[in-house]
């Protein structure tokens, strides 16, 4: 079914996601609920680090150009999904693995693979998580240094086209929240819309008479597999 879908990630990732919904003959509304903003005063002390985690693409993106991105490169990445293996991979760093999915899943390969004795874990975040990756790994007696690289700031308007939409890609808790909450200040009809949700947390933010489709895992293939199927 061809649907005009509202893409709702940060710019870059939805400029990136749009030629392939497009392919498959969807009509794209770019809408980003966040937008991603590096942070300043990044303090990135010296340590014995084992391995870098990233739960984001935009940890690497952020970091691209700074004095802390080279002395990084030695270190191994595990990363939480495609696109922030690439973002690694584009950033420089040799060893990538990708696992996990998902924050949760990720803690879980990294206890499962690394030992807590072989140093800290370089945790590369933004100030707003959606998983308690750090507290699962201390849990397990790692070791976690997070350093916050960026924020995630809330969008404050929709995109003049968003009514149009009829199906709408969400992410996180956070944005299904801010997509309810700027919907309702635009008078959308949000309800008569398809909601398409990474995970069954993200559905869980929404109203139990909205239309929903769940991913079957927690990444974008898998996102815009569902959308392909939807009737």
């Amino acid at each position: 079914m061809i649907m005009r879908l509202l893409v709702t990630r940060p710019i870059e990732d939805a400029d990136a996601l749009a030629p392939k919904l497009e392919r498959l003959g969807h009509q794209v509304i770019v809408s980003p609920l966040l937008h991603i903003t590096p942070r300043a005063d990044i303090d990135m002390p010296k340590d014995d680090y084992q391995l870098i985690a990233l739960t984001s693409a935009n940890a690497i993106r952020c970091l691209a150009g700074t004095r802390h991105l080279q002395a990084l490169r030695h270190l191994p990445v595990i990363a939480v999904g495609p696109q922030s293996a690439w973002a690694a991979r584009q950033a420089g760093f040799a060893e990538i693995t990708e696992a996990g999915g998902d924050g949760v899943g990720l803690a879980r390969h990294i206890i499962d693979t690394a030992s807590h004795k072989a140093g800290p874990v370089l945790y590369l975040s933004g100030l707003d998580t959606a998983s308690d990756f750090s507290g699962l790994l201390e849990r397990a007696g790692f070791a976690v240094r997070r350093i916050i690289v960026y924020e995630a700031r809330a969008a404050t308007a929709l995109s003049p086209d968003a009514a149009k939409a009829e199906g709408v890609l969400l992410y996180s808790p956070r944005s299904a929240r801010l997509w309810l909450d700027l919907s309702d200040k635009r008078d959308i009809r949000a309800k008569a819309m398809v909601h398409f949700c990474l995970s069954a947390n993200v559905a869980a933010i929404l109203p139990d008479d909205f239309v929903t489709r769940i991913a079957a895992q927690p990444t974008e293939d898998s996102l815009v597999e569902i959308i392909g199927r939807a009737a």
